[in-house]
């Protein structure tokens, strides 16, 4: 944190052990458990409201907006262990899928990573071949040809089956699209 003032204090063995304790069990450090206590004590008792705060300079105590923000987080090693699986599966960093997952969480969207929406198009597309090619077969079984195996049930229950399954992964590709078209457009710049 730039520009940060510090606040010093003394308190007993006993209090810094409970300090630490509650940090802990709130994986955070004893600085940043200290700075939400501080926090919330000056939010409940209504301190500071409609003023802005200032440091002694009088520049603006304010975060300055950043495109970029780093977010730290800490996590169990088991839960580090299935962040990174996850992760490795969708062939992204683990800093960019829990990026991704967040985004994708606070702004309401379908979280999709660039890989899964080119493989789900080309599903798609694939979709669409093999229903064009048992269409064809279709046609030819219905003009009288004989196709070895089949029965001209089996060729529509294919068809029936490809065409809904097709129908399906369209509507998944088209929620996902929109919503990171959506989400994702501003990071274009």
């Amino acid at each position: 944190m730039r520009d940060a003032n510090f606040l010093k204090t003394r308190v007993s063995c006993e209090m810094k052990r409970l300090i630490g304790t509650a940090a802990a069990e709130a994986y955070l450090t004893e600085a940043a458990w200290l700075r939400r206590a501080i926090e919330q004590a000056l939010e409940a008792s209504g301190a500071g409201r409609g003023r802005q705060a200032t440091f002694r300079d009088g520049r603006s105590c304010r975060e300055p907006h950043r495109k970029n923000t780093r977010v730290f987080v800490r996590l169990k090693p088991d839960d580090r262990l299935i962040l990174r699986e996850r992760a490795a599966a969708r062939g992204l960093p683990a800093a960019t899928y829990v990026s991704v997952l967040l985004r994708a969480h606070l702004r309401h969207l379908a979280p999709l990573p660039a890989a899964e929406l080119t493989a789900l198009k080309d599903s798609v597309a694939e979709l669409g071949a093999i229903g064009r090619n048992l269409n064809q077969i279709a046609r030819a079984v219905n003009g009288g040809a004989r196709p070895a195996g089949l029965s001209r049930g089996d060729l529509h229950a294919l068809l029936r089956v490809c065409d809904s399954l097709r129908a399906h992964v369209k509507g998944l590709l088209n929620a996902n699209l929109r919503s990171w078209v959506i989400g994702y457009a501003d990071d274009q710049d």
